[in-house]
């Protein structure tokens, strides 16, 4: 009958969840999951989640969270018959992995609350 001790640790090998670095992270077949955010990933894309947090506008300055931009092309709103014009200028913006590198998450005074792709914008 093995030992438990001579086991070592569950998680000796495994990385830390990407999104919410806990070490807790198990394998699930060929996923790994973080029981603290439900976030899976595989090792594969753990790697790749690190490079992508980068985010950069269009000129190439990086961004952060709470910078302000202006946008540099006039965007078309689904829903809105105006849209956004170029020079348009957005505080407080939030860095966010949102789908189609929409990673730009923003308050437009008459639009609202919507999601922009960085490069389309540059910082102000």
């Amino acid at each position: 009958m093995p030992n438990k001790e001579e086991d070592g640790p569950v998680n000796n090998a495994l990385p830390p969840c990407p999104r919410c670095s806990s070490e807790y992270s198990y394998e699930m077949g060929a996923l790994l999951v973080c029981p603290e955010c439900a976030h899976e990933w595989t090792s594969h894309q753990g790697s790749q989640m690190v490079d992508r947090s980068i985010v950069v506008d269009s000129v190439g300055n990086e961004l952060s969270d709470g910078d302000a931009v202006t946008v540099v092309k006039n965007l078309k709103v689904k829903g809105s018959p105006t849209g956004i014009k170029a020079g348009t200028k957005v505080r407080n913006i939030r860095l966010v992995d949102g789908a189609d590198n929409h990673n730009i998450e923003c308050k437009i005074a008459g639009i609202g609350s919507m999601q922009l792709k960085s490069e389309f914008v540059k910082k102000a």
